[in-house]
């Protein structure tokens, strides 16, 4: 896999000054011209051999370009912040918007490739991560993201004399680390871990380039011409009104005479003093168990889902009324912002999970896409298709980290929504509860059932299961919520 990058290229100073002026300046006429069309984020990725000069190209491409639209960023030691999340958090947190190249040195791949260089993961572990990496970059690819990923590489000798002239410039001196030396005692075996991650994750969508990292002005020439050719073919094509795949498997034909929702018996019985009795004791019971020093080891997701006026807010209340206004944040979701429209739809999410010790609640979610832009027609078939398996590898992701996932679809008859839209109506109070797009929604309640129904099918899982609950019945509901979050604690707490 890296023969080619072993050759010694070399590029001589003439041929380099030559060809550097019209390499920058086609490079800032694309960069500009991402920046005025805002049509597609780019993500540089920089990883390979310590040596290879992965630092300095970083400084000569925000030399070349305009850095004000380049966002770079280096990963090495996880902070005290992202140690308490799922590992992908912080890389997240980086992607740039729309319009923006984000150059990231020391990513995603950095950690794993030296955790099985140091046999401290077993291969079967080690190819599962790269295959997480591979969704991931794939669900970046349809959301419209050019992810450029670029390995540099050197030989064994190479890197060795690479890394002797660094240590005898007094200036450059401090570039080289005790770790530098160590993987390169680790050379051959730092060589096959990386040619199989390099394997593994190379698509059509998103393929590795393997950059000659020997000469420094072929380096530069080299990898100005693969950002220019990247840029410039995303840019002419989108022009041509680029857009993701567009086909997406059949979905099985609607059984209407019976599906998990109208299998639900929605009218529950429970009398105001069982009520009042049975909210006491779990909530007493969900204050103990946030104040348990075993909870500090757990972050909690609760996401709330359901049909207008189903009673998530007066449930989320319930539950808040429990906890200490410190370990908890409400996320109330509404149609993206222009910001988040500049992301992947995940990324407004990432950037709220909490922290260990910490309760997160979504007053609805990311399930958004599989719902109401499904049905609503926001996002095509083959987008909110590909978003369940999407959304299972976010929560897996969540779940692997430590945190307690837990999921509520409120579900409510017809006749009860209608009778709550018309008590919201009559009361100055909660008048603003109700909307035009509440009464349109109702038009759609078949087309919604049936997103709903496919959702909890495609995205229950062994980790993330949907709890479904009986809504018609305000008092039932509070307390089954208040009962399975109790329940899911108390199971994650004893492991």
């Amino acid at each position: 896999m890296f023969e080619s990058a072993e050759l010694g290229h070399r590029t001589d100073k003439e041929t380099y000054d030559e060809a550097v002026p019209a390499l920058r300046a086609a490079l800032l006429d694309a960069q500009f011209e991402l920046l005025d069309s805002k049509q597609f984020a780019v993500v540089v990725l920089i990883n390979g051999i310590d040596g290879a000069g992965k630092g300095e190209t970083v400084n000569l491409l925000n030399e070349w370009m305009d850095p004000r639209h380049i966002e770079a960023w280096a990963f090495d030691t996880p902070t005290d912040e992202a140690s308490v999340r799922p590992f992908m958090w912080p890389f997240w947190r980086a992607l740039p918007p729309k319009g923006k190249i984000g150059v990231l040195f020391n990513n995603w791949y950095t950690e794993p490739i030296r955790e099985r260089v140091e046999r401290s993961s077993k291969k079967a572990d080690f190819d599962q991560q790269m295959d997480e990496i591979r969704r991931f970059e794939e669900m970046l690819a349809h959301e419209g993201v050019l992810l450029i990923k670029l390995w540099f590489h050197l030989s064994k000798d190479g890197q060795k004399k690479r890394l002797k002239e660094l240590e005898k410039d007094p200036k450059t001196r401090w570039r080289v680390t005790d770790r530098d030396w160590h993987y390169f005692e680790r050379y051959e075996r730092y060589r096959d871990v990386a040619g199989r991650a390099l394997r593994l994750t190379s698509t059509g969508d998103c393929p590795w380039t393997i950059v000659d990292g020997s000469d420094a002005r072929f380096r530069a020439l080299f990898v100005g011409r693969v950002l220019l050719d990247g840029l410039r073919k995303r840019l002419d094509t989108a022009q041509r009104h680029w857009m993701p795949r567009k086909t997406a498997a059949p979905l099985p034909p609607a059984i209407d005479s019976l599906n998990l929702l109208n299998s639900l018996q929605l009218k529950q019985d429970m009398s105001k003093k069982e009520y009042e009795d049975l909210l006491e004791r779990y909530q007493g019971r969900l204050a103990l168990l946030t104040r348990d020093p075993a909870f500090r080891e757990h972050g909690v997701v609760l996401v709330f889902e359901g049909g207008d006026a189903a009673g998530k807010g007066g449930a989320i209340r319930r539950i808040t009324a429990a906890l200490d206004v410190r370990q908890y944040r409400i996320i109330p979701i509404a149609a993206p912002s222009e910001e988040e429209l500049a992301q992947p739809y995940l990324w407004r999410f990432w950037r709220h999970l909490p922290g260990r010790g910490k309760v997160v609640i979504f007053d609805r979610s990311w399930y958004g896409r599989v719902l109401v832009e499904r049905v609503e027609g926001f996002c095509s078939e083959a987008d909110w298709m590909r978003a369940y398996g999407e959304i299972n590898d976010f929560e897996d992701q969540l779940v692997q980290a430590g945190t307690v996932v837990v999921k509520f679809w409120l579900a409510i008859s017809k006749d009860e929504q209608l009778a709550r839209f018309k008590a919201r109506e009559a009361e100055p109070h909660k008048r603003f509860k109700i909307t035009e797009e509440d009464w349109r929604n109702r038009e759609r309640w078949d087309d919604y059932a049936r997103a709903v129904c496919d959702m909890a099918d495609r995205t229950s899982t062994e980790n993330a299961p949907w709890t479904l609950v009986e809504a018609d019945n305000k008092l039932f509901a509070r307390i089954k919520i208040l009962r399975t979050v109790c329940e899911a604690l108390e199971a994650a707490m004893a492991k």
